[in-house]
């Protein structure tokens, strides 16, 4: 049962059936216990009131005093000694009754047939209209013996059952209050447990432990809010780790602004020292400028759409023109960089796609070997353009490339932290693909290189 409304329909119709069963069952012991015996007395009592008025009043027209009796409701059935019979009232649906029973009465026993009538299924009893659910008591009459068998009929007994019927109703609805109650509380406890998890989580405790072995609705949520949670912890430490790497970034340069700042004040300083450090300075002070622009440029993003100035561009050209830009980056690492560009068209914001092309063609030459090699090729496929950078690189690790287009990762490692840069160019050009509609994929392994595959919508 995977379904939340699933449960909620079976537990609701499973209260109702179960309420109902428990009390049909306590209706029915009331019935046996208390009921009966009630009924039997009560009606022992009229049948003996009945016989005794006869015995005292041998004038009254016994049996116009019997018809009264029967229309307030009894079944009349008297017997003499001789078996001849006389019915008052509607007649019994069966009259069958041992002989035993009839000679003991006429004796001077009292049957209690009511009490005595055998157990069955709820009440049916009640209602059994046979002569054996009856009392019989000893009758004199006329100075002869009789045996009287009296019950009161349906139409009588319906005006009782009403009454019967209304705790009925009550214990149903007693019992179904009290079964929502428990079946609530078994629906609305992971919802508390998982408030008491967004309670913590809103306090910075990111390590929320909640059941999650339900496969209904709320153990979907369960495992998508452990996830989330999961996934904030996640972006809380790289949080962390960026602001301590960006920290470092933006310090070391300034600290090194203030030290050759301070070295240009001394009068002892030759020329080509000055020199030195005011070229120190300015590419420290490029460094913070880079930076810097990258840090807006990711906040700019944010902004998605609104940001975005699309036009028809040739990406081919635009990826050549790059090329001819790094070309003395490549000679001085003697790499043999190798293209396949056709001309191919797309509509979109030509600053931010050649943002994405000049991060990822950067990258292919920083992380490349001396003497190494980057090829870049563009096809067109189906309505959308690939474009491919691959180089001979460093490569990367399964955790880098795990977290590689994450927003504040960056790697930390003895072979990239040599290199320059800041290490948000690749949240740039996920986040720049991303709002083209675009697509990417990278494919690296460790010491052997790295390729970049770009997806592109071109309309």
């Amino acid at each position: 049962m995977k379904s939340l409304y699933s449960k909620f329909v079976v537990i609701t119709l499973g209260t109702m059936f179960l309420s109902s069963l428990l009390a049909f069952i306590i209706a029915n012991i009331h019935y046996q216990a208390i009921l009966k015996p009630y009924n039997d007395e009560k009606n022992t009592e009229v049948a003996l009131d009945i016989a005794t008025f006869v015995k005292k009043h041998p004038e009254t027209d016994f049996s116009a005093y019997f018809k009264n009796i029967a229309d307030i409701g009894y079944q009349l059935y008297i017997i003499d000694e001789k078996n001849r019979v006389q019915t008052f009232g509607p007649p019994f649906r069966n009259q069958d009754l041992p002989s035993a029973i009839k000679k003991q009465v006429l004796a001077g026993d009292i049957y209690h047939g009511i009490e005595q009538f055998p157990h069955s299924v709820f009440i049916v009893g009640f209602f059994a209209n046979e002569l054996k659910n009856s009392i019989g008591v000893p009758l004199e009459m006329n100075g002869e013996r009789y045996a009287l068998f009296l019950r009161p009929n349906i139409k009588f007994l319906f005006n009782e059952f009403r009454i019967f019927l209304s705790w009925i109703l009550f214990l149903m609805l007693i019992l179904s209050v009290v079964m929502v109650i428990i079946s609530t509380k078994f629906l609305v406890t992971p919802i508390t447990k998982l408030t008491g998890a967004t309670k913590l989580l809103s306090k910075g405790n990111y390590d929320v432990q909640i059941d999650l072995s339900r496969n209904d609705e709320l153990g979907n949520l369960s495992r998508n809010f452990s996830q989330m949670a999961h996934k904030l912890g996640q972006l809380d430490q790289m949080r962390k780790e960026f602001i301590s790497n960006i920290s470092h970034d933006i310090q070391s340069p300034l600290s090194n602004i203030e030290g050759y700042t301070s070295l240009l004040e001394k009068e002892t300083l030759t020329t080509a020292q000055k020199d030195e450090y005011i070229q120190i300075i300015k590419g420290e002070t490029k460094r913070l400028s880079n930076l810097t622009k990258q840090l807006l440029l990711l906040a700019s993003l944010d902004q998605r759409n609104d940001m975005m100035s699309k036009k028809w561009l040739d990406v081919s050209e635009q990826i050549k023109e790059l090329i001819r830009q790094y070309q003395w980056q490549l000679g001085e690492k003697d790499i043999m960089l190798s293209y396949s560009l056709p001309k191919t068209d797309i509509f979109g914001d030509p600053v931010l796609l050649e943002t994405v092309w000049d991060n990822l063609l950067s990258n292919a030459i920083k992380y490349n070997k001396t003497a190494g090699t980057i090829d870049i090729k563009l096809e067109r496929v189906e309505s959308n353009i690939q474009v491919v950078f691959q180089d001979s690189g460093i490569g990367l690790t399964e955790q880098e490339k795990e977290h590689i287009f994450d927003r504040f990762y960056r790697a930390d490692t003895s072979r990239t932290r040599a290199v320059e840069g800041t290490g948000l160019g690749l949240s740039i050009v996920f986040s720049i693909v991303t709002m083209h509609g675009g697509d990417i994929k990278v494919e690296s392994e460790e010491g052997k290189g790295t390729t970049f595959t770009i997806d592109l919508p071109i309309s």
